[in-house]
């Protein structure tokens, strides 16, 4: 969390109409409801919702299906793996596509392509091959949708408060879609065939396809559309991870999120030395999402933008500390509560958003956003399967605390770095950068 209102900065072409560059800070007494009174972000809002239970629910129902037609644990639980492995090639090879055409017109293609490639899926005669390549498809365009839709928030919203606001509303919708998709699929899946779930979720990608069209302004794309894709890709990721601030930042997204993801990995094992049931096993999952939501509700909505500011490298610093306290083996109750306290350390997140998007230049931000979501799906994929390697060695318990001890190392060690580098900074301080210069600086 930002701080007080910036220097209005030039009139620029990705405002929303009406808008210098910086949409007007929500007052405290509005918060999220503010952010609703913006109708292109209602319609970015719903069709969010729309194609994550699509995801969720098509995850679940693909799972299913390829273990129908299998037989093969394996290969079930590789289709649920791939929906990680893409995210990493998608989004930095494909991250060009975010800054170098019009926004709506990157996050509708996104939606077809989804909804034809799970349309496909459907089709009886899909093979187990043809199925987890259309899995690897869906999951390597997600990220540049992400990252698109994500940049053009600032272009609805602004760079200020409501983009915040905006970002942490989205982010909410995404925890608590995790725990109401996993639900509804299981429902679907009681009631209809694996083949006939999927069918539903590609209604949902072409429902969120519609709404964004009908929905949201057509702006000019960012960038040129010069050269190669790919070639064009990385040489932006190589200037975004070559300034110092901005890759503080990036590392601030992904290594805190490598280590919390070790206990949910490993709630089913834990469970099990716990001698709970299933019923349990649901608790252990939904805790620590509850404390996120908790946490960033009441930081969206009762901080000032200098309050969240100021929480960011103090909870990025402790928030992994309650996984420390699986060192005792904790019953079911307790665990309860170290998973909720983890989560509530999450909402740091909410400041670190407005940080990034004050550090990367407009010409680069959308190739920022969908490295970062790339990243990041990345790296909770590495702690999930690092988690699982290591309990095979060692007792859960174990495990989830070395987990919280290694990640609070590189918590405090990119906090460090963060004050040196000037990352920590906040709206106030924001300095208004000349025409042309990017602000990239190299170590």
């Amino acid at each position: 969390m930002p701080t007080q209102t910036p220097p209005t900065p030039p009139t620029s072409p990705y405002s929303a109409p009406g808008s210098t560059g910086t949409a007007p800070h929500p007052s405290p007494r509005t918060g999220y409801r503010s952010v609703f009174a913006v109708r292109e972000f209602r319609a970015v809002f719903a069709a969010h919702v729309l194609s994550l239970l699509g995801v969720v629910v098509s995850e679940i129902s693909l799972t299913v299906l390829v273990y129908d037609l299998t037989g093969s644990p394996l290969l079930s639980a590789l289709t649920f793996a791939l929906g990680f492995l893409p995210y990493l090639l998608g989004g930095t090879l494909l991250a060009g596509v975010a800054d170098r055409y019009p926004a709506r017109r990157v996050l509708v293609v996104c939606d077809l392509v989804c909804a034809a490639c799970v349309a496909v899926m459907v089709l009886p005669g899909t093979p187990v091959g043809g199925l987890l390549a259309l899995r690897c498809a869906v999951a390597a365009v997600s990220p540049v949708f992400t990252g698109t839709r994500t940049a053009a928030l600032t272009d609805i919203l602004g760079e200020g408060e409501p983009y915040v606001l905006g970002r942490s509303l989205l982010r909410i919708v995404s925890q608590s879609a995790l725990l109401a998709g996993f639900g509804a699929g299981g429902l679907l899946l009681a009631a209809v065939s694996p083949r006939q779930a999927i069918a539903v979720t590609a209604v949902t990608f072409l429902c969120s396809a519609l709404l964004l069209r009908c929905g949201t302004k057509d702006r000019p794309a960012r960038a040129g559309g010069g050269g190669a894709l790919m070639a064009d890709s990385l040489a932006g990721a190589r200037l975004i991870l070559r300034d110092r601030r901005i890759r503080v930042l990036l590392l601030l997204f992904w290594l805190p999120a490598m280590f919390v993801v070790a206990p949910e990995a490993l709630a089913a094992p834990y469970a099990g030395e716990l001698g709970v049931g299933p019923a349990f096993l649901g608790l252990l999952m939904c805790a620590m999402p509850v404390g996120h939501i908790t946490a960033e509700l009441y930081a969206g909505s009762v901080l000032s933008p200098r309050g969240r500011s100021r929480i960011v490298l103090p909870a990025a610093a402790v928030g992994l500390l309650p996984l420390l306290g699986y060192a005792v083996r904790p019953g079911l109750a307790w665990t309860l509560v170290l998973l909720a306290l983890t989560g509530v350390g999450a909402a740091y997140v909410i400041g670190l958003d407005q940080w990034f998007v004050e550090a990367v230049p407009e010409e680069l931000r959308g190739r920022a956003m969908t490295l970062m979501t790339a990243g990041l799906m990345t790296v909770q994929g590495v702690g999930m399967a690092l988690a699982g390697l290591a309990a095979e060695f060692w007792p859960v318990h174990h495990v989830v605390t070395g987990a919280g001890v290694l990640g609070t190392l590189c918590a405090l060690a990119l906090v460090a770095e963060a004050r040196r580098s000037g990352a920590a900074g906040s709206s106030d301080q924001r300095v208004e950068r000349p025409k042309g210069e990017t602000g990239l600086t190299s170590m």
